[in-house]
């Protein structure tokens, strides 16, 4: 999805400001991520996987690739939780260390993963999870 140009991400409000309406009242889990200019600037939204109702296989390696094609220096992991949990499961958070470490290879910066759950948000960097 192209993103529109006015989509800034300077915090985890920002992210849930921009992926909620997409993910909100979904009953399926999706992982999307949004690559970032130094700006914080959305260049991209892209929807990465879409799974069943407890969780969705996510390839780090298209993520990064797309991160490199579109120049982004900074990814925005985001998915939903239909159960209304937003805890993190083990998956989520080795799938956020895997993108965290494959990005650093290039100068990329996974910048925030964020949970989105009926009316309320997990952020990674602001639970201290992410450094």
């Amino acid at each position: 999805a192209k993103a529109s140009s006015y989509d800034i991400v300077n915090s985890d409000s920002d992210v849930v400001r921009i992926m909620e309406p997409q993910l909100g009242g979904l009953q399926h889990e999706e992982c999307w991520a949004l690559y970032l200019a130094s700006s914080g600037r959305v260049l991209e939204r892209m929807r990465i996987s879409q799974g069943g109702v407890q969780a969705t296989v996510v390839d780090c390696k298209l993520i990064i690739k797309r991160a490199l094609e579109l120049l982004a220096v900074q990814i925005v992991l985001v998915h939903n939780h239909p159960s209304g949990n937003t805890q993190p499961s083990q998956q989520d958070l080795a799938l956020t260390e895997r993108v965290s470490e494959a990005s650093q290879l290039f100068d990329i910066r996974l910048l925030d993963h964020v949970i989105i759950a009926k009316g309320a948000h997990f952020s990674f960097r602001g639970e201290g999870v992410l450094k």
